[in-house]
C-alpha cells in the first residue's frame, strides 16, 4: 500500500486526527523531532520485526531501545529486524515511513508502555514525510495493538 493507503485508513477511521506533512524528511527520529519540534522520545517510531516465523510490528518511543532479555520472556524469541524490502511487502510502508495504519499484510501491533510517557506521540503516516499526532492510548486502540513492556528507556 502506499503513502496515500495510509491517510485514506487515516480519514476512514479517525477523521478528526489531522495529517502533519512536512516538506522535510522525518524518516529518522532525530529528523521528525527536528522537523516537528519535539522531544525524540515524543517521536513513535515503528519497527518491523520477526520472532521465529512470526512477523509484528512495535510502536515505541523515538528514544527507547528494545530490550532482548524482555523480548524473549514476552514474545517467546529474539527479535529479528525485517530488511527494507520485506518491511515494505509486509506493510506497505518503505522504511522511514513504516506505520500501524493501512497495512498491506494483516499483522501483530504492540505497543510499548514506553508511549504513555507522553500525552500525544507523533508516529509516521506512511511516508518519509508525514505523521500524525495522537495519544498513546487511542493509537494502540485504533490499530488493535496490545500493550507491551519490552523496551528500554535511555539511560
Amino acid at each position: 500500500m502506499s503513502h496515500e493507503s495510509a491517510v485514506a485508513w487515516l480519514a476512514r477511521h479517525a477523521p478528526d486526527i489531522a495529517l502533519i506533512d512536512q516538506a522535510q524528511s522525518t524518516a529518522t527520529v532525530a529528523e521528525a523531532a527536528a522537523t516537528l519540534g519535539v522531544e525524540p522520545g515524543r517521536i513513535a517510531k515503528t519497527l518491523a520485526f520477526r520472532v521465529g516465523e512470526r512477523a509484528m510490528l512495535l510502536v515505541t518511543r523515538g528514544d527507547a531501545r528494545l530490550d532482548n532479555a524482555k523480548c524473549k520472556a514476552a514474545l517467546g524469541g529474539r527479535p529479528r529486524m525485517l530488511d527494507p524490502d520485506e518491511t515494505l511487502a509486509l506493510t506497505g510502508h518503505a522504511v522511514g515511513g513504516v506505520c500501524p495504519f493501512g497495512l498491506a499484510t494483516p499483522l501483530s501491533i504492540l505497543t510499548d508502555r514506553s508511549l504513555l510517557s507522553f500525552p500525544t506521540v507523533f508516529p509516521a503516516a506512511g511516508s518519509r514525510t508525514s505523521s500524525v499526532e495522537i495519544a498513546p492510548d487511542r493509537l494502540a486502540a485504533l490499530v488493535a495493538a496490545q500493550w507491551t513492556d519490552i523496551c528500554k528507556l535511555p539511560e
